[in-house]
């Protein structure tokens, strides 16, 4: 499973995920020069890489998500992550959604964690 979190993702959930799956390929959008890029251009950088993105932006990522679908244009998947749950459930929905998917699984979903 490879991950892009966006900018405003927790980096506490970052170091958490990576302690407990090492080898996880995750980069930020920090890591890959796009800091400061809107939310179609990460999508897109996204989906030419083959990356989930982890985005605590629920207002505009989403629906940019969405329109890509639309559109008929790649888009690997999104994870929303609640800024209000304890980093300790993030890390275990994480763990379980990461470990227990295939790559290509999400292609053009959004999901939410905590797991509903």
């Amino acid at each position: 499973m490879r991950l892009l979190a966006d900018e405003n993702f927790h980096r506490a959930n970052t170091r958490g995920l990576l302690r407990q799956i090492p080898d996880l390929d995750l980069v930020r959008v920090q890591d890959v020069g796009l800091r400061t890029a809107d939310d179609p251009t990460v999508l897109a950088w996204a989906a030419t890489e083959g990356r989930l993105v982890l985005t605590h932006n629920a207002e505009t990522l989403i629906a940019d998500a969405y329109a890509r679908v639309r559109a008929g244009l790649p888009m690997p998947g999104v994870i929303e992550v609640s800024q209000e749950s304890p980093i300790g459930d993030v890390i275990a929905d994480l763990h379980l959604l990461i470990v227990g998917s295939q790559p290509d699984e999400w292609e053009g979903q959004v999901l939410f964690v905590p797991l509903r």
